[in-house]
């Protein structure tokens, strides 16, 4: 959006929120559990759909004969820890998404201690449209790859893509509760912009 952000309030802009990003957790469980929108049921149903293709595909296999349930559960545990190798991935498709929609400055935070990654744009305003395509980013790109790569893995290697999958959605938690935050706020304008300095990410109406 091509507006600085010294400029938000003198275009009729109001502070809405003021999230420091060490407190991202329960603002995005505010906004996926208890003020839920039509973004948090898409998140509920994506990890159902995840989950729902474990036992699918265990019962193919069952089926087809000589499968060992041993080999699917250890397949599918390696896809659960596999998962937590495309966290950087992940933050980096957030990079690449911020910059195509004219972020210059991007930059990475995080918190071990409380597992928290987050892509940053420095003080770049972006509008609904403009994060939507930043938040939904990586969950469209990783899980359409992800599913398009299951029918030519084989039966057992189809275990750890579906771990991967289940659990890449649900660590997308963060971006489905922020997209939720913009559709709470819907009957409003709203934009937001992130301080890399002060690891805080600012919300304005109007």
């Amino acid at each position: 959006m091509d507006i600085l952000t010294s400029d938000l309030e003198k275009q009729g802009y109001r502070l809405l929120d003021r999230l420091e990003h060490d407190q991202l957790a329960p603002f995005i469980q505010l906004y996926l559990y208890k003020k839920r929108t039509s973004y948090a049921y898409l998140y509920y149903g994506a990890n159902l759909i995840a989950l729902g293709l474990i036992p699918a595909l265990f019962l193919k296999g069952n089926s087809a004969g000589n499968f060992e349930f041993g080999e699917g559960f250890y397949r599918l545990g390696l896809g659960f820890a596999l998962a937590f190798a495309l966290v950087p991935l992940h933050e980096y498709i957030h990079v690449l998404a911020y910059r195509s929609q004219g972020a210059r400055n991007t930059s990475y935070a995080m918190d071990l201690k409380k597992f928290i990654f987050l892509a940053v744009a420095d003080r770049f305003v972006a509008d609904r449209k403009e994060f939507r395509v930043v938040a939904l980013a990586p969950f469209a790109v990783i899980s359409g790859i992800l599913l398009a790569a299951m029918p030519f893995a084989g039966t057992l290697w189809s275990f750890t893509l579906a771990g991967i999958l289940f659990t890449h959605t649900a660590f997308c938690a963060g971006d489905f509760g922020l997209l939720g935050y913009f559709r709470y706020h819907r009957d409003k304008t709203v934009v937001t912009y992130d301080d890399a300095g002060e690891k805080v990410s600012y919300f304005f109406g109007r």
